[in-house]
């Protein structure tokens, strides 16, 4: 009986172990994959380098949907706020307004269109699902009537050095990343604020009954994903040093199978900011291990969404492991 009972704690630990580190060993072993196809290449410091630059902007955006899925919601607007911002942001410059004050506006415009998901969806009563696919509708009608379907050149120069600019040797664009990192690490782990999201996403009803104000948490925490996202957007519109309005389409798969992924590491089937990261990179080295291999983008979409069925499979069998 003693034995069993050993045998049995020992694999209780071996799976809190798996589920908890698993994804990262996943991550470390398709690095070495990729590393030992092709050595020429993959493992280089241009090519990682270029991998990190790549990922920066998909990492802001993902970061802010993090905050949205703790309460148990879900963001499908991200990409068509970014792609928004993007315009309106460069339209402005365009038109002779400052560079500081255009992305002042433009991130006064996301973070409006964040809460008004928030609006819609805590005090509405709408589904996150619904409510953000309505209003990802509304945005890239929006984008795509302001813009007239092309593409905006003719940026100021100055305006190139939040996407292509560097400091030493971080480009600003990582650094933006890392700050924003930092900045939801603490909202969520030191703050009450943090708690109170947590605790909405375990139990609504109960954490409602203990005194927390659950809409207007779930309100502020859209619109902390609109701001992230319209950071990000103007970001991609730097890198690009032109916006087009659909340029950030990619950030809504992209960033929720990043979130996903998160999910599946170190907090256990729970969304975290370095489990987001961890998704972040993963598709990063992904995409770009398959564009070095000559694979087709068509098959990395297929890919993409096999990832995200996966991720969920595996968030939703860690929630009822822990």
């Amino acid at each position: 009986m003693k034995q069993t009972a050993l045998d049995n704690d020992k694999e209780k630990r071996t799976g809190a172990f798996i589920r908890t580190w698993g994804t990262l060993i996943g991550f470390l072993l398709l690095m070495t994959i990729f590393s030992a196809i092709r050595p020429d290449v993959f493992p280089s410091g241009r090519n990682l380098k270029n991998i990190i630059e790549q990922v920066a902007t998909l990492s802001i955006v993902a970061s802010g949907v993090t905050v949205v899925m703790i309460t148990g919601d879900f963001d499908l607007s991200v990409g068509a706020i970014a792609s928004l911002v993007g315009i309106v942001t460069a339209l402005l410059m365009k038109a002779g307004m400052g560079t500081f004050a255009s992305i002042l506006i433009g991130l006064t415009l996301g973070t409006s269109a964040g809460l008004l998901n928030g609006l819609i969806i805590a005090y509405g009563g709408l589904s996150a699902f619904v409510g953000t696919l309505a209003t990802m509708t509304a945005y890239s009608g929006a984008a795509l009537l302001i813009s007239k379907g092309t593409t905006v050149f003719g940026l100021p120069e100055n305006f190139r050095f939040l996407g292509q600019g560097s400091l030493g040797f971080l480009p600003i664009s990582v650094i933006i990343m890392l700050l924003t990192l930092l900045g939801i690490y603490i909202l969520l782990e030191q703050t009450t604020f943090g708690r109170r999201l947590y605790a909405i996403g375990g139990n609504e009803e109960a954490s409602f009954l203990s005194g927390i104000r659950t809409k207007q948490i779930r309100f502020i925490a859209f619109g902390i994903s609109g701001f992230f996202a319209s950071l990000g957007g103007i970001v991609l519109t730097s890198r690009l040093y032109s916006a087009h309005p659909q340029a950030g389409s990619p950030f809504m798969l992209n960033a929720a199978a990043a979130v996903f992924l998160g999910m599946t590491a170190f907090r256990e089937g729970e969304a975290n900011v370095w489990g987001t990261l961890l998704g972040v990179l993963i598709m990063g080295v992904m995409g770009n291990g398959l564009n070095i291999l000559g694979i087709n983008t068509y098959a990395q979409s297929i890919l993409t969404g096999v990832i995200i069925v996966l991720a969920v499979l595996l968030s939703s069998l860690a929630k009822k492991k822990a």
